[in-house]
């Protein structure tokens, strides 16, 4: 009588063991590396929790309302300003052809590199009562004094509006512009063939397909807004950012200050989230060759004139105004001009943006790449709150920056005393520090670019690739690293140029007497020494310069000769 095998657990096979386990590390890697960056974040939302002070309430029932509203209209209109120039712009240097349409095509990012609070500086200076704009007019027509004209005044909210439109503009147009050129010249084609006019082939054809690209220029435009506090201090606008500065550094109440903070971060988790939701509902993927381009039309007469107008009022108002206003001062009072340190202070800004260009394309990417292969709930709540960084006020990012590192340098120093040695501080107060904090508060910039681009790659490449035996790391060497080399370059150079500007994160987390440019045209700005921030401001702007022009190479060099159309 043959004995009956009880039943057996199966267990899978050997060579499924590698797969889990590569997928479990994936799964770590992706999840630590978010909730490394996103702890300075916690830290700020766990304020919500502790006990209200009196300052709180005391501006809960004040001056909030304030806040909110003018941060709504700034959020509106800035949001506005920018999805028009952005794409308008974006369009018409890359679908048209008209007088300097090929050097505004590079030209319309060099404002990227102009600070806003610089711009607010040189521009109220300009258009002033005593500035050369209002003194012309009062030569012109005989007007003696402001009561026989009205002039609109930029240091308002609606100049708040203009100048930020100005600065952040730049990130639309690249994200939207790279877009353009990588839709299909089929998909154009095939809305031409249907009765479309080149307008109504925009409307109906390239705009769906730019929207998520358009979408996370806006989000960064936004963030940035909502993150200034040079510009709106000088301009008389009361944010939530302002009110963060004054509560902390004029009323001293550090925990009041950090609820006011963590207030506006939800703020600006419920506009992500509204955005991300529904850029989820329409995804576009190209069914054509990315070499076979859209056509480009030859625009003529009245329509080569406005289209020029167009896309040289944004580079005139960003950019030429400011850079000639700072080398009138830089010429004119060259002997009030202060060169101390110049060069070291350019060698500090230079090592500083290009070390976090580098790791934070690497982490966008890692963590980019990570969700698209995990589609868990809890990775994506731990990438959408670590890239929250960006809208968080740098000084008060550096607060929640502080307190981490410093728990964690105490910790370290314990575990030292232990073991009978001194530890030194590794973190707190050191550029490794600086370069983290920096890290925190720009990784939205690389996650969102790079999510963009990743969007834009069909799944089914994936799984070609996994069905013949790929890995899932040699899917993103061999297919998705050739296809995202010009997105990786354009996140990493934004993220560069942020950093070369970059305020007040600094000034509070930098080393002792280690200072940057954006520093030091900061002190002088601020007790309106224009005159000597001149020289250190048009060094930002000259190392931005570089980065502006490989980016829009890079966007471009893909690029083939296209069929010229005449629109009419």
């Amino acid at each position: 009588m043959s004995a009956v095998s009880s039943p057996t657990a199966v267990t899978p096979p050997p060579q499924h063991w590698p797969t889990l386990m590569a997928r479990r590390g994936r799964t770590a890697l992706t999840l630590g590396l978010a909730l490394l960056v996103a702890a300075p974040i916690l830290v700020i939302l766990a304020s919500l929790f502790t006990q209200q002070s009196e300052v709180w309430a005391h501006l809960a029932a004040t001056v909030l309302p304030e806040y909110v509203r003018h941060s709504l209209v700034l959020l509106f209109g800035v949001g506005f300003g920018v999805a028009v120039i952005g794409t308008a712009t974006a369009w018409l240097v890359t679908a048209c052809r008209f007088p300097g349409s090929r050097w505004l095509q590079w030209g319309l990012l060099l404002p990227l590199a102009t600070p806003t609070y610089l711009l607010a500086y040189t521009l109220s200076d300009f258009l002033d009562y005593y500035g050369p704009v209002q003194g012309l007019l009062r030569d012109l027509f005989g007007w003696s004094s402001s009561q026989d004209y009205w002039f609109p005044s930029i240091r308002s909210l609606p100049g708040a509006v203009l100048l930020f439109s100005l600065t952040l503009y730049p990130y639309v147009y690249l994200l939207a512009r790279s877009s353009f050129l990588e839709q299909s010249h089929c998909t154009v084609e095939a809305a031409r063939s249907l009765g479309c006019s080149p307008w109504q082939s925009f409307w109906r054809v390239a705009l769906p397909l730019a929207r998520p690209a358009i979408a996370a220029g806006m989000a960064l435009a936004l963030m940035e807004t909502l993150n200034d506090f040079g510009a709106v201090q000088y301009l008389g606008v009361n944010t939530f950012t302002t009110g963060i500065y004054r509560t902390w550094l004029g009323l001293g109440d550090r925990p009041a200050a950090t609820q006011l903070s963590a207030v506006l971060l939800l703020f600006i988790a419920v506009l992500l989230i509204l955005e991300w939701m529904s850029r989820r509902q329409a995804r576009f993927y190209e069914a054509g060759s990315r070499y076979a381009e859209a056509p480009v039309y030859q625009l003529r007469g009245w329509r080569a004139g406005l289209a020029a107008i167009i896309c040289l009022v944004p580079v005139l108002l960003g950019l030429v105004l400011p850079v000639g206003i700072l080398l009138e001062l830089a010429i004119h009072y060259s002997e009030e001009g202060s060169t101390d340190n110049l060069l070291d202070l350019t060698r500090h800004s230079l090592l500083l943006a290009g070390i976090t260009a580098i790791l934070a394309t690497f982490l966008g990417l890692t963590v980019s790449y990570g969700q698209r292969l995990q589609k868990s709930w809890l990775i994506q709540l731990a990438v959408r709150t670590a890239s929250l960084g960006y809208a968080i006020p740098g000084s008060v990012l550096a607060v929640g920056i502080l307190l981490a590192l410093g728990g964690l340098d105490q910790g370290l120093t314990a575990l030292s005393d232990r073991l009978g040695g001194t530890a030194p501080i590794l973190l707190t107060g050191t550029l490794v520090g600086l370069v983290f904090a920096y890290l925190v508060r720009f990784l939205a910039i690389a996650f969102s670019g790079i999510e963009s681009s990743l969007a834009k790659i069909r799944p089914s490449y994936d799984e070609a690739a996994r069905s013949l035996g790929e890995s899932s790391s040699g899917v993103l060497r061999r297919i998705h690293l050739p296809l995202l080399s010009g997105g990786l370059l354009s996140v990493s150079m934004l993220v560069f140029v942020d950093v070369m500007k970059e305020l007040p994160a600094t000034l509070v987390m930098r080393p002792f007497n280690f200072d940057t440019l954006a520093v030091r045209v900061y002190q002088y700005a601020s007790d309106e020494r224009l005159a000597e921030a001149a020289l250190p401001a048009l060094m930002i702007l000259a190392a931005g310069l570089l980065p502006v022009i490989l980016i829009s190479r890079q966007v471009t060099q893909s690029a083939v000769r296209r069929p010229r159309l005449d629109p009419d």
